[in-house]
């Protein structure tokens, strides 16, 4: 009878744990699959942008800043496509997705926002110069 007792009084905890295991499972299944996300680009130092640059013959580099802005100083090779401006989605659709795009602009905060809407077209490989070209001038 004690036997009994001490089963019974223990199934309760047993019952519990199996249920609290089963769920944390589900839950960590979940988080995996929101997690998978893929990122829209990669986000490169100086060093590493440079690298790239000098590994990737074929790549693009694409300054979103204002014209004002990309005439006072660029990168060599860059082509200027303005992200504020209106005209942005519609000049992007021309521009071939299978290549690779190094994007700046003056601090890093435009080119996240013209990475994600180039993403949003189907681009693949995007690059954002974290710093832009502030960093970029100062690595240099």
């Amino acid at each position: 009878m004690k036997k009994i007792l001490a089963f019974l009084s223990v199934l309760p905890l047993v019952l519990a744990l199996t249920l609290l295991n089963s769920c944390s499972g589900t839950a960590q299944e979940t988080q995996a699959n929101t997690t998978s996300v893929s990122i829209p680009y990669q986000d490169l130092d100086v060093a590493a942008f440079h690298k790239l640059r000098q590994d990737n013959a074929d790549l693009v580099i694409l300054d979103v800043r204002t014209p004002g802005e990309f005439a006072q100083d660029k990168i060599d090779g860059a082509v200027n496509l303005d992200v504020k401006n209106p005209a942005f989605s519609e000049q992007i659709k021309g521009l071939d997705k299978d290549k690779t795009y190094m994007v700046y602009c003056r601090s890093g905060r435009r080119s996240v926002s013209a990475c994600q809407l180039m993403q949003d077209q189907g681009f693949k490989n995007l690059y954002n110069l974290q710093g832009g070209i502030l960093a970029w001038q100062a690595g240099n």
